[in-house]
């Protein structure tokens, strides 16, 4: 079962929009699933600390393929790698709206769902999550073919060596600082903000419907289990009914029988509101990029404050004994000093408009990305919202008919009494 649903995920991400054809990624060439999830232990007997790992099985399904490893491949990887990966993409390609892990700890949960990370439903839960995350990566035309990704599929010993070298853990604490400030542009692209404002909005949506979704899903379960009641009632009635007795007792069993149907309902729900929360996180992936285009704005307001600064200040400078307060205060540059300071100003003028000409093409270059990045997960984004909410309200027809069905038994049970 979980390798069928690998393969029809596979198969819907290659698929993408419409008539076009998909573009060359990794996942043309190799099958990837995250197949199972361990728990497992460290330290001694006295004390003790768990964590999960996560079985990667990857097999090369193109023979004429040669970008991977090794044909085929299982290793254990455990969450914090995820992480690590995830951070390592983001700063390696910033302009992508970047795929987002399962959660790390349960948000907008109904009641009886469990809270404890190592509850076997939630870590079968987030195992789906990683797989999903990996098969993004893998059907995305440019963060497929990132050598790292690879090396995290199939490398087991030495991929944190890797990472190392790449210097990565040296720069990303202070790079996501820069990017996380808050920063005032003079003009701000409207494009880009109304991408961000949409990057919260849809969060906020989102937020809002699991929320109520949880609510409801509470409700819901209290109501079927209400129906257990009365299968007990029903039950305990038909043995002190000599003519009514089998009647009630099938009416009791029906009753049962919509009053434990309601778990496997819910947990079916739930992995529907995994895939919400997955564009839930989505919304912070986008916000994220507009947050580095402006920073990278901002580094070109700089510069060329910078520039305007100083050509002001050669203005002055040529000014001389014109100046009022030179005047006043009787500091005049001699011809030959003024010209100094003139020349020397023209120097750091020029650096500083060929600064601004390099900030402004790294500007344009990860505007331009972003842009395209940025529809290709619009469209993805409608695609699969579009396929989840048809499944949330299939799974809700499919639980009113079971529910009305098992009435209509009822009512003839009673019927039939005598």
């Amino acid at each position: 079962m979980e390798s069928d649903d690998c393969n029809k995920n596979q198969s819907k991400l290659l698929e993408g929009d419409g008539d076009k054809k998909p573009k060359d990624c990794l996942l043309g060439h190799m099958e990837i699933s995250v197949s199972e999830a361990e728990k497992r232990a460290t330290g001694t007997l006295n004390i003790r600390d768990f964590y999960t790992v996560y079985l990667i099985e990857t097999k090369v399904t193109d023979s004429d393929w040669k970008g991977a490893l090794i044909n085929s491949c299982s290793l254990w990887r455990r969450y914090s790698e995820f992480e690590l990966l995830r951070s390592d993409l983001e700063m390696s390609y910033p302009y992508i709206v970047m795929p987002t892990l399962p959660e790390k700890k349960v948000m907008y949960a109904w009641q009886k769902v469990a809270t404890d990370t190592f509850d076997p439903d939630f870590i079968d839960r987030r195992r789906v999550g990683l797989e999903s995350f990996l098969l993004r990566v893998a059907s995305h035309p440019v963060l497929s073919h990132d050598a790292l990704f690879m090396s995290f599929l199939q490398k087991e010993d030495g991929w944190r060596d890797t990472l190392k070298e790449s210097g990565y853990l040296l720069i990303a604490e202070s790079r996501f600082k820069a990017f996380s400030v808050s920063v005032r542009l003079k003009q701000p692209d409207k494009r880009f903000e109304s991408i961000k404002n949409y990057g919260g909005e849809l969060q906020s949506h989102l937020g809002e419907l699991l929320r109520v979704r949880a609510k409801l899903a509470g409700s819901l379960f209290n109501l079927h289990r209400l129906h257990a009641n009365y299968g007990r009632v029903f039950s305990e009635w038909s043995a002190i009914e000599k003519e009514m007795g089998d009647g009630l007792q099938k009416a009791g069993h029906y009753l049962d029988s919509l009053a434990l149907g309601v778990d496997s309902i819910l947990e079916e729900e739930e992995l529907i509101a995994d895939q919400f929360k997955e564009y839930l996180f989505y919304g912070a992936a986008l916000q994220s990029v507009c947050k580095r285009r402006e920073a990278l704005q901002l580094e070109v307001e700089q510069a060329e404050g910078l520039v305007s600064a100083k050509s002001q200040e050669k203005e002055k400078v040529q000014l001389g004994k014109v100046g009022l307060m030179s005047r006043l205060f009787g500091s005049v540059d001699t011809d030959e000093v003024r010209e100094l300071k003139v020349s020397a100003l023209d120097q750091r003028i020029e650096e500083g408009r060929s600064s601004v000409k390099a900030a402004r093409d790294r500007l344009n270059t990860f505007s331009g990305k972003a842009l395209v990045d940025i529809d290709r997960f619009q469209a993805q984004k409608a695609i699969d919202l579009r396929e989840t909410l048809a499944s949330f309200v299939i799974l809700q027809i499919k639980m009113s008919r079971k529910g009305l069905q098992t009435w209509i038994r009822i009512c003839k049970c009673l019927e039939s009494i005598p």
